[in-house]
């Protein structure tokens, strides 16, 4: 989740070669001009189409063929809600990102948008003076869309192959040619037995993967704690949907909360989340220190407070998302005895964290979205 128009004019000619075609629909002209110039400030990035409504974008996506969609949530004649799922019904390969504002109605907007296939939201800046050149919303900006679209991926027109997306079937998907690469971990020193809490990191593509995963985790007798890259508003939302989605208990961690078995907790936005131990009853702890690998809340700081407590006895998960967080953790988690299971490339929106601790051969399991949940289960439950 993230926080005057370019002189290559957008039109609906499809991606050049090598490059990244972006659709932009937002009902606001001077917001179009400013993602405009963002984007096309990188030669890698092409704007493809520009319209102010859902309904213009549904006539014109099949034309344009983009790689990526920046739809705002709030527009006359169609909502972005109402226009997602036909949007992808005509271009099924293509990754949505949703503009919200940082409000609870944006959240929550936004996370009905990722139950319906998008992948990842962009906080709309307060100013202009926030997306100029040099800023965090540029950089965030760029670099979400070339993680979307790996240079493999980027091709001319109508010959454009675009990433496979995780609700895809893993059998229909061709093998990885990664995937030979990865060596698992295995041996007499990793832990059989049964995990005492389950933790798990994820980021771009998060939360449909989250939704999958932990509706398998139904009556555990442990507890889930969650670190999902977002804002602050956004995870407490993040929280209520998961519940919604999968039946298991779950809300956004707070400063003294008492953990129990068989909830899960998510990490509030803006701060890191770390597990303490006190007389035998676990509880939360919100740290706000620095970020740690550019990500506030980091997944290494809960994974390191979980290790203090239970060594090896800790379960750790990592799924589709950018960048490498998780890796310091993980490492730590198998040099202790501990398994960890990762997300394969096929099924990951982005195959950045799971693809770090797969690549660097420490993983138990690398294996597709839909087998994760059910595999988790059977470790926990027996």
């Amino acid at each position: 989740m993230l926080n005057n128009t370019s002189s290559s004019t957008p039109g609906d000619t499809p991606p050049g070669s090598g490059t990244i075609g972006v659709m932009l629909v937002d009902d606001s002209a001077v917001i179009r001009g400013i993602l405009s110039k963002t984007l096309e400030s990188d030669p890698a990035i092409k704007v493809v189409n520009s319209v102010s409504n859902g309904e213009m974008a549904v006539s014109a996506i099949k034309k344009a063929n983009p790689h990526i969609i920046i739809l705002d949530i709030e527009m006359p004649v169609m909502d972005g809600l109402t226009a997602l799922p036909k949007l992808l019904e005509i271009c099924p390969d293509a990754k949505v990102i949703m503009f919200s504002s940082l409000t609870e109605k944006g959240a929550s907007v936004t996370m009905k948008a990722m139950t319906l296939g998008a992948v990842e939201c962009l906080v709309k800046p307060n100013s202009s003076q926030e997306t100029g050149e040099g800023t965090e919303f540029q950089k965030n900006l760029l670099n979400l869309i070339k993680g979307l679209v790996p240079e493999r991926q980027r091709t001319a027109g109508d010959d454009a192959v675009t990433m496979p997306r995780p609700s895809v079937p893993a059998a229909a998907i061709a093998p990885e040619p990664t995937a030979e690469k990865i060596v698992l971990q295995q041996g007499a020193h990793i832990y059989k037995g049964k995990p005492s809490v389950v933790a798990i990191g994820s980021s771009t593509g998060g939360p449909q993967a989250l939704f999958e995963v932990i509706k398998s985790f139904k009556d555990f007798d442990v507890p889930i704690f969650i670190t999902q890259h977002m804002p602050a508003t956004f995870t407490k939302i993040l929280a209520d949907h998961i519940e919604q989605q999968s039946g298991v208990p779950t809300c956004e961690g707070a400063e003294g909360m008492a953990v129990e078995k068989g909830h899960a907790y998510v990490a509030p936005g803006g701060f890191h989340m770390k597990i303490i131990e006190n007389d035998g009853q676990l509880s939360i702890t919100i740290d706000s220190g620095p970020p740690e690998n550019f990500c506030k809340p980091s997944a290494d700081p809960m994974f390191r407070s979980l290790i203090d407590i239970f060594d090896k006895k800790v379960l750790g998960v990592i799924l589709t998302g950018m960048g490498h967080d998780g890796l310091g953790g993980a490492k730590l988690l198998v040099e202790k005895g501990g398994r960890l299971i990762a997300q394969d490339e096929a099924t990951s929106v982005v195959w950045g964290m799971p693809g770090a601790v797969a690549q660097a051969g420490i993983c138990n399991a690398v294996i597709p979205l839909s087998e994760i949940g059910p595999h988790v289960r059977k470790i926990v439950l027996g």
